[in-house]
């Protein structure tokens, strides 16, 4: 991991907040975070069929995720800079994570390998995901 953080860092971290602000990437986001909590394995992937509602809006959120999580893990940019505005994704990592041999048995093995390497890359990431799981427990009703 990076140590310190420069001013490159910065620049790619506004950039990767205006590709957030991109119309289809919030409208994929926006839905993903609002409709997308599986209660169970079914649930969650019934997603990666392309007839499911959700499922562009997965495909463009997760490969999104993905990349910005790929900058870090190849140290293209500090990854507690980067996750200080852009844990988002781990959200959706995190309602996915109970279900992850499955996901990457049915699309690819090197699914969401950027995300699972992020939530637990620091002590901020693994912050992150304790409250992503909370809220996710609490929003299932406590499962």
């Amino acid at each position: 991991m990076k140590t310190k953080p420069d001013h490159h860092d910065a620049e790619l971290i506004l950039k990767i907040y205006d590709l957030r602000r991109e119309p289809v990437m919030r409208e994929s986001r926006d839905a993903i975070n609002a409709k997308f909590w599986p209660k169970n394995e079914a649930e969650a992937l019934a997603i990666l069929q392309p007839d499911h509602e959700l499922n562009r809006a997965y495909r463009q959120a997760s490969t999104y995720w993905e990349m910005v999580y790929g900058l870090a893990k190849n140290e293209v940019v500090h990854t507690e800079l980067l996750l200080e505005s852009n844990g988002e994704g781990l959200f959706l990592f995190a309602r996915l994570e109970p279900y992850l041999g499955k996901l990457r048995e049915q699309t690819s093995p090197r699914a969401l390998r950027n995300a699972e390497w992020i939530a637990g890359s620091c002590d901020l990431a693994k912050a992150i995901m304790t409250t992503f799981r909370g809220r996710i427990q609490k929003k299932l009703g406590g499962k």
